[in-house]
């Protein structure tokens, strides 16, 4: 879950591009970068920390020219190393920069072609530079002193035939344009759109239409799964299918958490479709509970506050916002570490006691994914007087890892994991727990735009979109994710205890 950005402008696309990766800061807060190019060379500045610390004064001033790309990143299994941080580059050919939101599900195979075959040396742990070196590559063996579309567009080609897994890219060619492209299925997001200036029109690719819409751009519409987009340094477009068996899969767990709800993606609205889920919700709390007696629905901030106020309009019963969020501290999903979600959690929110006291109180939350969080507030609940305190989910059980980019890889970390719905109250300490059930929130998201039949939803089910995924390749992610997090945790809890002593 990272966010992406390029674009293609009349004038310095550096506040643009800042301004972009700001509105897409929910999507990655570990690092930062931006690439511009100008008179055929790169001006580069990334490093790790949130877009307002990593980029100052003098960082902007340097990044000069009228293209560029951008990229706000979240670390999964891998390193959280500044080393890590996008756009990555290679010098041949051209002089090649790209940002990745994914993952590869098949990068050991790649490595060592890259390394047999291709006779390309990696110099970091991320999947990001194993696929700018295919592309590179690919790109490359056209043998051409200047890439037309169609070359541009026969190496995506042959990037969707040797990569597996979910990504949403864009690389900028030095000297010759921006190109963006999706993976076969579409798991991750990407769209494109345009503004007209007094110079001419200029051209956006990002990972969320809300970007888009921030900087006055007009949404023309997603990539379609496979499919490319390629705009020229002089500001022409080109759009072409580029995978051989294209499958639109989309990951659903954007509209459940990740996506900002004013976001429109593959022609749903998000924040639609997220109050359907609240009317979804009451509908089964209605059918498995009719003589229920919550007295007040309260969100757990922010995600879920879309479907809880459906939720609590369905039902009947009064919504109310029972906990204060301070905006300072990160999201804790996010957090590398158990330590840092632990310790963050009391330091986020704050509860009202008079929205609590005596009250059986109906809390509602996008997700349940290791239960961290969600015990932690039940018991804030508790402390603030509730009488009952109930849970309501407005996703399913999530079961399984996600190796498309989202950290969840452990099946072990996962709460519901070979648990059924009554263990998983009892251990976050609800009196009850409602899940929303996989059929209601496929036709939730799908409302939105009938065309798509299905979803990735993995992390529900366990059957995964690529086919490629194994007991074996799991068993590998989990102890790649359990070592690095064995670091990660021990160095984040130090600093924290530093900061709270």
């Amino acid at each position: 879950m990272c966010g992406i950005v390029g674009i293609v402008g009349k004038s310095n696309v550096n506040q643009a591009l800042y301004d972009a990766l700001t509105v897409l800061q929910h999507r990655g807060q570990d690092a930062a970068g931006i690439v511009t190019s100008h008179d055929g060379r790169l001006f580069l500045r990334k490093d790790n920390g949130l877009v307002r610390d990593v980029f100052q004064q003098r960082h902007m001033q340097r990044l000069v020219g009228h293209m560029g790309i951008g990229h706000v990143r979240y670390p999964t299994a891998g390193s959280s190393s500044s080393a890590e941080a996008q756009p990555f580059y290679v010098n041949s050919p051209y002089g090649i920069t790209l940002a990745h939101n994914g993952n590869l599900t098949n990068v050991e195979q790649l490595s060592q072609e890259i390394y047999e075959s291709d006779l390309r040396h990696v110099n970091t742990n991320s999947d990001s530079e194993v696929l700018l070196n295919v592309f590179a590559h690919e790109l490359a063996v056209r043998n051409k002193l200047q890439p037309t579309e169609d070359d541009i567009f026969a190496a995506v080609s042959e990037v969707h035939e040797r990569c597996r897994g979910g990504y949403a890219v864009v690389a900028m060619i030095l000297g010759y344009g921006i190109v963006g492209f999706r993976d076969p299925n579409a798991i991750r997001p990407i769209v494109f759109g345009q503004r007209h200036t007094d110079e001419g029109v200029e051209y956006m690719i990002a990972s969320e239409s809300v970007s888009l819409d921030v900087l006055g751009f007009t949404l023309i519409r997603d990539l379609a799964p496979g499919e490319a987009v390629w705009i020229t340094e002089g500001g022409k477009l080109y759009t072409r299918q580029c995978a051989k068996n294209p499958h639109y899969a989309p990951c659903i767990f954007e509209h459940v958490y990740l996506a900002r709800p004013d976001s429109i993606m593959d022609g749903i609205s998000v924040y639609k479709a997220r109050l359907r889920m609240g009317e979804k919700l009451a509908e089964k709390i209605l059918r498995e509970r009719p003589e229920h007696d919550i007295d007040v629905i309260i969100p757990i901030p922010d995600t879920s506050r879309t479907a809880a106020l459906e939720l609590a309009n369905h039902l009947g019963v009064k919504f109310r916002e029972g906990f204060v969020k301070n905006r300072y501290i990160g999201r804790t999903f996010i957090m590398p570490g158990q330590a840092a979600r632990k310790k963050s959690v009391r330091q986020k929110l704050n509860a009202i006691e008079l929205e609590f006291r005596g009250k059986n109180v109906m809390l509602v939350d996008d997700s349940i994914v290791r239960g961290t969080t969600c015990k932690q507030i039940i018991q804030m609940a508790r402390e603030a007087g509730a009488k009952n305190v109930y849970f309501c989910s407005a996703a399913p059980a999530v079961r399984y890892p996600n190796v498309y980019g989202i950290d969840m890889p452990s099946p072990h970390e996962l709460i519901a994991h070979n648990r059924n719905t009554e263990e998983v109250a009892e251990l976050i300490g609800a009196d009850w727990l409602i899940y929303q059930d996989l059929k209601d929130l496929e036709d939730a998201v799908r409302e939105g735009n009938p065309e798509i039949t299905e979803f990735d939803d993995a992390v529900f089910t366990g059957e995964y979109i690529t086919g490629d995924i194994n007991e074996a390749y799991l068993n590998k992610i989990e102890q790649a994710r359990n070592d690095a997090s064995k670091v990660k945790t021990q160095a984040v809890s130090a600093i924290i205890d530093l900061y709270n002593n």
